[in-house]
């Protein structure tokens, strides 16, 4: 798996490199230059991305001895670094934010299921912001080659959905846990107790659906600032456009973004997604750059002092040792 991350990353960069060739590299970083404080505004719209996120995410914990909202914004910032800077695929910050979960007011078990419950959820919603950007397009523009592309692009990301929440509730996961515990008996591996239970802890989650209805409305609406981030750069960039084409332009390259889990920061990747749809809308390569590259430099911004906040907190809380919690995770508190 390291060695295709590499590979991945590898052809990434040579990816953004060639892109940056064919379209001018003194035409692109002009544009940049014309951004100016741009970016901070930018990074006030994912700030309150961020406090969704992390308010979601608490909420699907449904525990009454979780850490504060606060701190579940804290570990989102962190996990969304570790997958936009670090040279891992991006489910990378997810095993980070499980880790510093367990070392803080939950058990592994709960830490590993209110994540995986937080990811379908965000799955979920994403797969509904990428179906109105599809409608809006249509409405926009009509059919085209692209929309054909993001039809079947669609249909596959349902699939694997329906079938992320499939595993989840029709009990594989805790057949997983006994074949684990059978292994661990029979070979002696430590550790492998903790997650005995996370398949009745992500059950007793999805059995609050007042939790995963605030939980769904806050990913949704996250997502939906995404498209007013799209809109400042852009006439930032010195292109006024319409809330319509910007949220066209922000569904599409998340899914695109998706689609090169593989690739470290969907590097490259991200980039030409953004000038195959950009062209749609009458933006000429070296501005669709831009506007990706502006997006880049806003991970940066905001992903450099996550990760000195990572370093922080790995040597400021140590591990608290506390048994497997077996019960249902009840509705939150």
């Amino acid at each position: 798996m390291r060695l295709l991350t590499l590979i991945g990353a590898a052809l990434g960069a040579g990816l953004t490199v060639w892109l940056l060739y064919r379209v001018g590299l003194d035409h692109v970083l002009a544009l940049l230059g014309s951004a100016g404080w741009g970016l901070l505004l930018l990074v006030g719209v994912h700030l309150m991305q961020m406090l969704l996120s992390g308010a979601g995410w608490r909420v699907v914990a449904g525990r009454a001895d979780k850490p504060s909202v606060a701190a579940f914004v804290m570990l989102r910032w962190v996990r969304e670094a570790v997958g936009n800077l670090l040279p891992v695929a991006q489910v990378g910050g997810e095993f980070v934010a499980v880790r510093l979960l367990a070392r803080r007011r939950m058990s592994l078990v709960a830490a590993a299921a209110c994540t995986v419950c937080d990811l379908t959820v965000e799955l979920v919603t994403q797969i509904l912001f990428t179906l109105i950007g599809l409608v809006t397009i249509l409405a926009l523009l009509g059919p085209s080659r692209v929309t054909d592309a993001v039809v079947s692009g669609l249909g596959v990301a349902c699939v694997a959905a329906f079938a992320f929440v499939a595993v989840q509730w029709l009990g594989v996961v805790g057949r997983m846990e006994r074949v684990l515990g059978r292994l661990a008996r029979r070979f002696n591996w430590p550790g492998i107790a903790e997650i005995g239970g996370l398949d009745q802890a992500i059950t007793g989650l999805y059995r609050a659906p007042r939790a995963m209805a605030l939980a769904f409305c806050a990913h949704l609406a996250a997502w939906l600032l995404g498209t007013v981030e799209i809109w400042i750069a852009l006439r930032v960039l010195g292109h006024p456009a319409g809330l319509a084409e910007a949220l066209v332009i922000e569904s599409l390259s998340q899914a695109i973004k998706v689609a090169g889990f593989m690739v470290p920061a969907s590097l490259g990747v991200l980039e030409g997604g953004f000038v195959v749809i950009g062209t749609l809308f009458g933006l000429s390569p070296p501005l669709s750059i831009a506007l990706a590259l502006l997006r880049r430099l806003r991970e940066i911004a905001f992903g450099l002092p996550a990760l000195a906040a990572w370093q922080w907190l790995e040597a400021g809380s140590a591990p608290r040792h506390r048994a497997p919690d077996r019960r249902p995770c009840g509705r939150p508190s």
